[in-house]
C-alpha cells in the first residue's frame, strides 16, 4: 500500500476529528460563546449539512487542478476554517467556520478516496479505500476522546488548535511525499470533457439507486448510534462514565470491520454489503429487544460496529463501478453518507417523544430492511455471471461498466 494512502488517511483523521470535537465539548463552547447547548448542537447539524451540499461543489472547483494541488488546495481551506473557529468571538462566526470545514472535508474525502484508488492495482483498490478511510475510524476510536480531553484540561479552543496542528503535519507530508500524479481527465469514464463529462456519469439512474443504498447503510447504524448513550444509562443500566469507554470499545469494532471489509470488498462487493445489511438489521433488532440486559446490549452494540459504518468500502467499490473513480463522483458518495447520518439520526429524534427511547433502533431496523431492497437489482444481474463480476477490478468498470473502458491505461505518476 503506498505510503500517500496513509497519508490520506491522516488527513482524513484530522478533519474527523474536527467534526467530532463540538459534539464532545458542547458545554465548554456554549460558555465560550455564551449561547445555548442547543445551538451548539446546530454547529454539528451546519457540519453535516455543508459536507452534504458545499463538498460536491467545491470538489468540482478543483477538478481541473492535479490531485496533489487540490489536495493542498482543500487543506488550506480546511485550516482556514478550523483556524476561524479557534478564534470565534462569537456564534456566528463559528458558524460560518463550520460551514467551511464541512465543505472541505467532503470535498476532501472525495479527492482522498479517488487518488488511493488511482494508486494501486484495481484489485486492491477496496483495500486501499480501507485504509485511507481508517482516518475515519480511528477519528471516532481516538479522535473524539482526545479532542475532549484537551478541550476540557485546556479550554475548547485548544482542541480546535491541536486539530490545526494535526492537519499542518498531514498537509506538509502529503506536500513532500505524494508523487505527482496527472490530472484525470474524465474520472475514468472517457477521453476529455472535464466537469461536463464528471457531471455526465449522473444521468445513469443506477448510480442514484447506488448512492441511495449508501445513505439506507450509514441511516441505519447512525439512527441507533446516535442514541447509544442515553440507552447504555437509561435503559441498558451502566454508569455515565463507563459510556466513553464503551463507545471506544465500539469504535475499535468500527477499525476491525472496515479493514475485513476492505479486503474482500472488490472481489465480494455485493455479497459483502447484503451479509452487513442482514446481519446489522438482526443485531439492531436484537439490541433493541435486550437492551434491558447489560451483556447482550454490550454485545449487540459492538456487532452492530462490526458491521455498520464499515461497509464503507464496499460502497465505495459499488459506487465508482456505477459510475468513475473521480473526485466528484466520491464526494457526491460522502454527501450520500452524510444524508443517511442526518436521516438517521433526525428520524430518531422525532420518533422518541412518542414511542419511546428504544424506538430509533427500531428505525434503524427498516433502513437497513429498505437497504437490502436497493441491492436487489444488482442480485438479479449477479446470479448468471458471479464468477466473472467477482473477478473485474473497480477499474475496469467504471462509468456504468462500460466494457472499452477496461482497457484504458493506468494513470500517469510521475
Amino acid at each position: 500500500m503506498p505510503l500517500t494512502v496513509y497519508l490520506m488517511a491522516a488527513g482524513i483523521f484530522s478533519m474527523v476529528t474536527s467534526e467530532f470535537l463540538v459534539a464532545g465539548l458542547m458545554p465548554q463552547i456554549g460558555d465560550g460563546l455564551d449561547v445555548t447547548v442547543s445551538q451548539v448542537g446546530y454547529l454539528v447539524t451546519a457540519f453535516a449539512a455543508a459536507m452534504t451540499v458545499g463538498g460536491p461543489f467545491l470538489a468540482a472547483g478543483v477538478l481541473r487542478l492535479r490531485p496533489k494541488p487540490a489536495l493542498l488546495l482543500l487543506f488550506g481551506i480546511f485550516l482556514a476554517g478550523n483556524v476561524l473557529a479557534a478564534v470565534a468571538s462569537s456564534y456566528a462566526v463559528m458558524l460560518v467556520a463550520r460551514i467551511v470545514t464541512g465543505t472541505a472535508s467532503a470535498a476532501f474525502l472525495g479527492a482522498a478516496i479517488s487518488l488511493s484508488v488511482r494508486l494501486v492495482r484495481p484489485e486492491l483498490a477496496g483495500r486501499a479505500v480501507s485504509v485511507a478511510l481508517n482516518g475515519l475510524m480511528l477519528g471516532t476510536l481516538l479522535g473524539l476522546p482526545i479532542s475532549t480531553f484537551i478541550g476540557e484540561r485546556y479550554g475548547w479552543r485548544s482542541a480546535f488548535w491541536a486539530v490545526t496542528a494535526m492537519t499542518v503535519l498531514a498537509a506538509v507530508a502529503t506536500l513532500v511525499w505524494a508523487p505527482r500524479v496527472e490530472r484525470q481527465e474524465s474520472g475514468g469514464s472517457g477521453a476529455g470533457g472535464g466537469l461536463r463529462q464528471e457531471l455526465g456519469v449522473f444521468r445513469n439512474p443506477k448510480l442514484w439507486l447506488v448512492l441511495s443504498t449508501s445513505t439506507l447503510v450509514i441511516g441505519a447504524t447512525f439512527s441507533a448510534f446516535s442514541y447509544f448513550n442515553p440507552i447504555l444509562t437509561e435503559i441498558s443500566g451502566f454508569s455515565v462514565g463507563s459510556v466513553p469507554l464503551l463507545l471506544v470499545a465500539y469504535g475499535a469494532a468500527n477499525l476491525v470491520g472496515n479493514v475485513i471489509v476492505g479486503r474482500l470488498a472488490d472481489r465480494y462487493t455485493i455479497p459483502v454489503l447484503l451479509t452487513g445489511l442482514i446481519s446489522n438489521g438482526i443485531f439492531l433488532a436484537a439490541f433493541a429487544l435486550l437492551a434491558d440486559v447489560p451483556v447482550a446490549a454490550l454485545v449487540f452494540m459492538l456487532a452492530i460496529g462490526l458491521v455498520g459504518i464499515t461497509m464503507n468500502p464496499a460502497m465505495a467499490a459499488r459506487v465508482q463501478r456505477a459510475g468513475n473513480t473521480g473526485p466528484l463522483v466520491n464526494t457526491v458518495h460522502s454527501s450520500f453518507i452524510t444524508l443517511g447520518i442526518i436521516i438517521g439520526s433526525a428520524l430518531g429524534g422525532l420518533a422518541i417523544p412518542h414511542f419511546g427511547l428504544i424506538s430509533p433502533v427500531w428505525i434503524g431496523v427498516g433502513m437497513a430492511a429498505l437497504g437490502v431492497v436497493t441491492l436487489l437489482p444488482d442480485l438479479r444481474r449477479s446470479r448468471p455471471s458471479s464468477r466473472v463480476a467477482a473477478e473485474r477490478p473497480v477499474a475496469a468498470s467504471v462509468a456504468g461498466g462500460a466494457d472499452e473502458d477496461a482497457n484504458r491505461p493506468a494513470a500517469k505518476v510521475g
